[in-house]
This record gives C-alpha cells, sequence and structure tokens, in this order.
C-alpha cells in the first residue's frame, strides 16, 4: 500500500474509538450503565480497550509519517519534528488538564519553595492522555524507524523496566496516589500498543488487506492476550471480572498502566484493527459516522469534556436508564454537530 494513500481502516479503527471514548467517558459515572462495561482498575473491562486503541492508532500513524518525513528531509529535520509535535501535544495537555494544587498567596507560595512546587503541582493531573501519547512518542523515538525486532526487544524492555520499578516502588506510589491511566512513567507500558500498532503498519504497508494480513495479526493478537492472561494468572491477579485478589504490579490495572493490561488490551487493539482491514479496506465498507470522528480524532477529544460539562449538571448519577440514554443522546449529537461542521469546513485540528 503506497504511504501517499490514506489508509481507510485506520480512519475507521480511530473513529470507532473515538466513538468508544464518548461512550464510556460520559456513561461511566452512571449507576444505569452496567457495571461489566464500567472503569474499576483491578481488571480489563470494555472501557479500558478504548485508551489502548488510541496508542496503537497512535502508533500506526506515527510510523507512517516518520518513515515518510525521514525519506522527505532526512534524519535530524523528521527527529526535531516529532519533538516539535509532542511539545505542542504536551502543551495542549497543560491547557486542558491543568497541574495540582495551587496557592492563594504570595507567601504561600514562597513557603512551598521550588521542590515543593514540583512535588506538588505535577504529582497527578497533568499525567493524562495527551501527555502520555506525547511522553510514549518522546519514549520510542530512537526506535519508530528501526526494524521490527529491534522495536519488539524495546517494547520488551520498557514493559520489563516497567515491572522492575513497580516492584521496588513505583506501584504503591501508582496506587495509593491515585494516578491516572499509569502516571508519571506510563509511558514504559503505554509503548506496548503503540509499538504493536508501528508493527501493524509494517505489515499492511507491505502486504495490504490481504489474507497474509490477517493472518499476521489474528496470530498476534492471540499471543499478545495469552501473555496478559498469563502474567496475571502467574501473579495470582483478577484477569477479566472483579476479584476479591489483592491488587499487585501483575493485576490487569489502567489505574497503574500494568505490563499485563497493556500487552492484553494490545492485542484486543490488533483484532479490533483486524476487522475494520477487513470491513473497510477488503470489504469497501466506510461508516460516516466513523470517518468524521476519526479524521478529527484530537479535535474531538479536547471537545468532549466541554461539552460533557454542559449537559451533565442535569443528570444525577442515580437517574433512571431511560434518563441516561436521553442525557447520552443529547452530548453524543452536540459532539457530533460540531465536529462534523468542522469536516464539511475542511478543518482539522493536528499536531
Amino acid at each position: 500500500m503506497a504511504q501517499s494513500t490514506r489508509i481507510a481502516s485506520l480512519d475507521q479503527f480511530r473513529g470507532y474509538t473515538v466513538v468508544g471514548m464518548l461512550f464510556v467517558n460520559f456513561l461511566n459515572g452512571f449507576e444505569a450503565w452496567p457495571s461489566i462495561l464500567k472503569h474499576h482498575n483491578t481488571y480489563c473491562s470494555y472501557s479500558d480497550t478504548i485508551m489502548p486503541q488510541f496508542f496503537f492508532a497512535v502508533g500506526f500513524a506515527y510510523r507512517l509519517t516518520y518513515l515518510r518525513r525521514l525519506a522527505a528531509v532526512g534524519q535530524a529535520s523528521a527527529i526535531a519534528s516529532a519533538f516539535r509535535r509532542n511539545l505542542g501535544l504536551i502543551l495542549v495537555g497543560f491547557v486542558v488538564y491543568h497541574l495540582d494544587g495551587g496557592v492563594k498567596s504570595w507567601v504561600e507560595l514562597q513557603s512551598l519553595g521550588l521542590q515543593g512546587f514540583f512535588a506538588t503541582a505535577f504529582k497527578r493531573e497533568l499525567f493524562q492522555t495527551l501527555v502520555h501519547i506525547a511522553m510514549t512518542s518522546v519514549w520510542v523515538l530512537p526506535v519508530i524507524a528501526a526494524r521490527p525486532a529491534v522495536r519488539i526487544l524495546f517494547l520488551v524492555g520498557s514493559a520489563a523496566l516497567h515491572l522492575g520499578l513497580s516492584k521496588g516502588f513505583y506501584f504503591d506510589f501508582a496506587w495509593n496516589t491515585p494516578v491516572i491511566d499509569g502516571g508519571q512513567l506510563g509511558f514504559l507500558t503505554w509503548t506496548v500498543p503503540l509499538l504493536v500498532g508501528t508493527l501493524a503498519y509494517d505489515v499492511v504497508n507491505e502486504h495490504g488487506a490481504s489474507l497474509r494480513s490477517l493472518a499476521t495479526f489474528a496470530g498476534f493478537s492471540a499471543l499478545l492476550m495469552a501473555v496478559g492472561v498469563g502474567m496475571a494468572w502467574m501473579g495470582g491477579a483478577p484477569v477479566l471480572v472483579e476479584s476479591n485478589a489483592p491488587v499487585t504490579i501483575w493485576t490487569m490495572s489502567q489505574r497503574t498502566g500494568s505490563v499485563s493490561y497493556l500487552t492484553f488490551a494490545a492485542g484486543i487493539s490488533l483484532a479490533v484493527y483486524a476487522m475494520f482491514v477487513i470491513v473497510t479496506d477488503k470489504g469497501g465498507l466506510n461508516i460516516g459516522l466513523f470517518r468524521t470522528f476519526g479524521t478529527n480524532a484530537l479535535l474531538a477529544y479536547i471537545l468532549h469534556d466541554l461539552v460533557a460539562a454542559a449537559v451533565k449538571p442535569w443528570m444525577p448519577k442515580d437517574a433512571p436508564g431511560w434518563y441516561v440514554a436521553a442525557g447520552f443522546a443529547v452530548y453524543f449529537g452536540l459532539n457530533y454537530l460540531f465536529i462534523r461542521n468542522l469536516e464539511k469546513n475542511g478543518l482539522f485540528l493536528k499536531l
């Protein structure tokens, strides 16, 4: 598949992921939303499969665009461009998420000191999706253009480093703070779905939507899921259902960004993407809803919390299911109208 050609299955996959994000982020707090679909931070639920798919899509597109730029302008310019784009994403994250804490007087700020400022302000809130994507993208930059074996070794090494640091001190910090989606060291394990996305790009770029590609996706998807489940079982941790077992470094937990969770979720991401290769690249089915959200995913991400803030004040957590469904329809409709209107006018937010 030529690099200059837009890969429809990726747009559709990314659009499905954005739609899934709208569902889980809006509905998670309501009692009427089934428990099995909510975030629990102790096993991998449907909600926990969504964020890894963003990283998979980022990795897929990252390798495509980096290789294209590398061929066009050389290594130094390609690296500089990647740094600028990810720094821009961190700045967007800073505006969206803010820092922790704050002070009410100059005296309080002086008493806090520089060390106290860094210990307080960077403890939790900044390290969320956009910042995780940027940090992970910078972390993998040394291998983004490397051959598959190098990227796989880097993936395994990052996961092993996270396990070692978690065993030493980081798990207790991450679980008890609690951090968001892996916290400050989350980039080590978000590397797993991101680099799996780069490997998926290699397969599609080389073999297109062929049976060979699909067989490769099926095999590696099964392998990743099996390894994730195996790590959780090895540690005696809950896997896909709630459990009274103690939470450990082996637990499938989006909160801690555990290795078992992100390995399993990377396999899920690969399987879901393979379905879009079948229905879109092979079958020619292109769903307009997914196209709209998939081609403007960053703006949809930034917008969805603003829309939720306008709708949720009149939606109590214990509202009946019909009321929650109606509120979600308003919320989803507003998001779609905004993004669709921008699409019609050719306006897209990209970094």
